[in-house]
């Protein structure tokens, strides 16, 4: 099968589109990247999303106009990864689509209750593509008693099991997510969570601070030094030592949290907050790692995907408080894309789907059982390759 998985993160850089070659599924899938890109966002759409994830600027019209926008952005971004392959997207089988998380609440809290809402109208890509949609990963996991995150456990399990090494995949998007996977692991042996804040606090201080929107390799971080107060108050933050499962987005680490560290630290060099919040994400997820995965698990390689494996500063931040006795690699190292490797994700989940497979994995969602995810949108003309 012909699958083009997207995957629009909390960073905010773009709709990331993976066309990939699928062939079988669960343990017997072999899977091959084609071609990948990232499309950015339009200024306007950017600044409409910044204001739907906040509870002050938010309201239901604009949300709901934005979901149909999203949706053609996302056809477009198929159709776009699907020319600069040279692929006729009339032979493409199916797209799985993440779309835009807006609210993600993994717990109960006083009245609200756990839920998740991703935006991205599957009907919209599926018309303009006349291409099978899976979307809406999350929500099935959540009604099963899960958190709905993290989904990729279940595609790295397939990918980087090893028989001679114990593993962990951290991804670094705009949150930190971990999976483990110990040496020789069945399915049932590997867990996740998310670490904490990833590039989320790093990229809205080059924006206040230094209107950029990242911090190019980590570059005016190198420049910093830490301080001690900061990284201290920081690290503090309950989620950070909160057990698994758990995961977490905007709405604990988002720009009220920046704006509210700003102001207390304003008399701080610019330079030097960004260098502690670059700590600050990568002692989390070491902390991460010392409290609820070492005791236990004995680990030789950290792979790391995501945007964050780009920030040199940062990784050399999580070696020095590693040590040396465990490796931290990219994707690249392993011939794999770190900026494909969420968007590759959900191309194979959906393939998961499609083929009547569940594939969340509830040691890492707290799910109650296994289920299967997502939901199926139909083209107008609906067909499947033979």
């Amino acid at each position: 099968m012909y699958i083009v998985g997207l995957m629009s993160g909390t960073s905010l850089d773009g709709i990331d589109a993976a066309l990939v070659r699928v062939n079988n599924s669960g343990l017997e899938t072999e899977m091959e990247m084609i071609e990948f890109m990232t499309c950015p966002f339009p200024k306007d759409i950017e600044k409409e999303i910044i204001q739907s994830l906040s509870a002050v600027t938010s309201n239901v019209q604009l949300i709901c106009s934005l979901n149909f926008k999203l949706g053609k952005l996302f056809a477009t971004a198929v159709k776009e990864v699907c020319h600069k392959a040279g692929f006729p997207i009339n032979k493409l089988d199916l797209i799985g689509s993440h779309g835009q998380t807006i609210y993600h609440q993994p717990l109960k809290d006083q009245n609200y209750i756990p839920s998740t809402l991703q935006i991205g109208e599957a009907a919209v890509i599926a018309h303009d593509t006349n291409t099978l949609v899976i979307s809406n990963f999350r929500t099935m996991d959540m009604a099963a008693g899960g958190q709905g995150a993290p989904l990729v456990p279940f595609t790295e399990y397939i990918l980087y099991r090893s028989e001679v090494k114990g593993r962990l995949l951290q991804n670094i998007g705009g949150i930190g997510n971990v999976t483990v996977l110990p040496k020789q692991a069945s399915l049932n042996d590997m867990y996740a969570f998310d670490t904490g804040p990833g590039n989320m606090i790093i990229d809205e201080v080059c924006r206040q601070l230094f209107n950029i929107s990242y911090d190019e390799g980590g570059n005016i971080a190198k420049q910093g030094k830490i301080n001690d107060e900061l990284l201290s108050y920081c690290i503090s933050h309950p989620f950070i030592m909160s057990p698994p499962p758990k995961s977490t987005g905007r709405e604990l680490f988002g720009k009220e949290y920046v704006l509210k560290l700003l102001k207390m630290f304003e008399s701080l060099p610019s330079q030097d907050i960004l260098a502690t919040v670059t700590m600050f994400t990568a002692k989390s997820i070491v902390e991460n790692y010392r409290n609820f995965i070492f005791p236990k698990t004995n680990i030789e390689e950290v792979i790391i995907g995501g945007g964050g494996s780009y920030n040199k500063t940062l990784l050399n931040m999580i070696q020095l408080l590693l040590g040396n006795s465990i490796q931290v690699l990219t994707q690249e190292d392993l011939g794999y894309s770190s900026e494909a490797k969420e968007a590759v994700a959900f191309a194979l989940l959906a393939n998961e789907t499609f083929h009547g497979n569940t594939s969340n994995v509830p040691k890492a969602t707290g799910a109650n059982f296994d289920v299967i995810l997502g939901n199926m949108t139909f083209p107008p003309l609906y067909r499947i390759s033979k």
